[in-house]
């Protein structure tokens, strides 16, 4: 089992599929994945009969050391194995974990249409999610154990449906079960910020960090699980972000640089940098979701633009909006002349997990276009542009943490209600919030403290007491745990700078 085990792990699964390998990477994986497979078979005879199933089940995940033309029928085949297997083991929770994962692994991250709810044509969603809650049941009515393969899995299917809220027992049950595994105490996270759970998000990220940083502390960074780690700290700012608190956001961006090497974005097979580089925008992203304005400014550029594309583009977008809030117009042009010239900079192959950078660099185009129109008085024109960075928010693939790191829709409502269009204004914050049925459910961000003031501030406007009375406790609670300067959705309609130690509430 041994030898099954280092053919089953370096095969693909749901965050690396098969099209994300390249030629060097999958000679290798068929070389060694067959190599252990025949080790495993040529031992296989004092093997349980499960155990044999098993190493036969697996063996049609690679069929040749050539890659097949679709390498999904061999995916396919291996599925149709392991439905066997689980006919014959019904009972038995690890089996029901590979099988699960096998039907996953078919069609990854493409479970559920977040348009809909509803699974994608031509996956096995139904199933899964069937076979993980009768193994989730056989397991809890045997005793206290948990299995956290079982549990992982649930959370990953159930994360793009209409009702992640359903995964929340499930992710209670794995945040504390397997301590120094960073990417399980990681998981239940991905529910957590589905359900507003912001202060679960940084806790449960810092706590994978610290797991995470003793295998790094052993092992260097040099390694693609580098990307799970990189993956936390960037879970944890967007935690930080929707809590409104500074320095844990902050935090997150510095142990995400200090811990991702140069030499590992350099590599070239795999190519890291399309993985990885995108991350080290991050930054930017905290900057401007707290208002730091003469930060962004004075931040200096990556000093290799040709390796840090998208955080050069990210950089420049980042300056475009301080300048902007700073009425400083001409260097706000300039910075999104910048900004434009080096996003065709950017390669088509540059991701953020599942999301691609071009199209998060679209985001951040009509969002900059938005602001200098705003900020130098035009603000028709800002408006339809901002309306254009939501609409293509809403359109990017579903990928937890969000591609875009601030909604859209907080800087649309904060200028709208500053202007005085307090209808729309509510219903751009009641869509952020989940409160009406505008967005999908993965776009909804509950109970984040930015939205709960300018909902409320537009509640009170609007003389809806009693929406306004039902909503105060809920931003209560929110402003309680943000920063003090918090006193608006996003800093840009705001008159001056922002400190983070007093609250700002003076309205352009």
């Amino acid at each position: 089992m041994a030898h099954w085990g280092l053919a089953y792990i370096v095969g693909p699964n749901y965050n690396n599929p098969w099209e994300l390998f390249d030629e060097q990477t999958m000679t290798h994986t068929l070389t060694e994945s067959r190599k252990s497979i025949a080790a495993a078979k040529a031992c296989m005879s004092n093997a349980t009969p499960v155990e044999q199933a098993l190493i036969n089940a697996l063996s049609h995940r690679y069929q040749s050391e050539e890659p097949a033309e679709d390498l999904y029928q061999w995916s396919h085949d291996y599925n149709n194995q392991m439905a066997k297997v689980y006919e014959s083991f019904p009972d038995d929770a690890d089996v029901a974990t590979f099988y699960a994962e096998a039907m996953m692994n078919l069609t990854p991250w493409k479970m559920w249409d977040p348009n809909t709810g509803k699974p994608v044509e031509g996956s096995q969603t139904l199933k899964c999610k069937s076979v993980l809650e009768n193994a989730l049941a056989f397991v809890a009515a045997s005793g206290p154990a948990r299995h956290p393969g079982l549990l992982h899995l649930y959370i990953h299917l159930m994360e793009m449906s209409g009702t992640p809220e359903e995964a929340l027992v499930v992710a209670d049950d794995l945040r504390h079960l397997v301590p120094d595994a960073g990417h399980l105490k990681h998981m239940s996270t991905h529910i957590d910020v589905l359900c507003g759970n912001y202060q679960d998000v940084v806790a449960g990220n810092s706590a994978g960090i610290e797991a995470d940083l003793k295998y790094y502390q052993i092992n260097g960074g040099m390694n693609f699980y580098s990307l799970y780690r990189v993956h936390n700290y960037h879970f944890k700012l967007y935690g930080a972000m929707f809590l409104g608190q500074y320095k844990p956001a902050m935090d997150a961006v510095k142990g995400l640089r200090d811990t991702l090497p140069e030499d590992l974005i350099r590599m070239e097979s795999p190519p890291m940098a399309d993985f990885v580089e995108g991350y080290c925008s991050m930054e930017t992203h905290a900057l401007v979701r707290f208002g730091q304005w003469q930060a962004l400014i004075d931040a200096p550029l990556p000093h290799d633009p040709q390796l840090y594309t998208v955080t050069t583009a990210l950089a420049h977008y980042g300056k475009g909006i301080a300048h902007a809030a700073l009425k400083n117009h001409s260097a706000a042009l300039k910075s999104q002349q910048d900004f434009h010239n080096a996003v065709e900079k950017v390669s088509d192959e540059r991701y953020i997990h599942v999301v691609s950078c071009k199209d998060i660099l679209g985001v951040a185009a009509e969002m900059l276009a938005g602001e200098i129109s705003y900020h130098h008085g035009d603000f028709d024109t800002a408006f339809n542009h901002l309306r254009e960075a939501v609409r293509r928010e809403d359109n990017l693939p579903y990928d937890e943490p969000w591609g875009w790191m601030m909604p859209s829709r907080h800087a649309l409502g904060a200028l709208l209600l500053v202007q005085g269009h307090i209808e729309e204004a509510t219903t751009t914050y009641e869509a952020d919030l989940g409160l009406n049925d505008t967005v999908i459910r993965a776009n909804q961000h509950p109970d984040n403290v930015w939205a709960l003031i300018g909902l409320y501030e537009c509640y009170q406007r609007q003389g809806r007491e009693r929406d306004a009375r039902m909503l105060k406790p809920r931003r209560d609670f929110a402003i309680a745990r943000a920063d003090a300067c918090i006193g608006t959705s996003c800093f840009c309609s705001m008159k001056k700078p922002t400190t983070k130690d007093a609250r700002a509430t003076e309205p352009a």
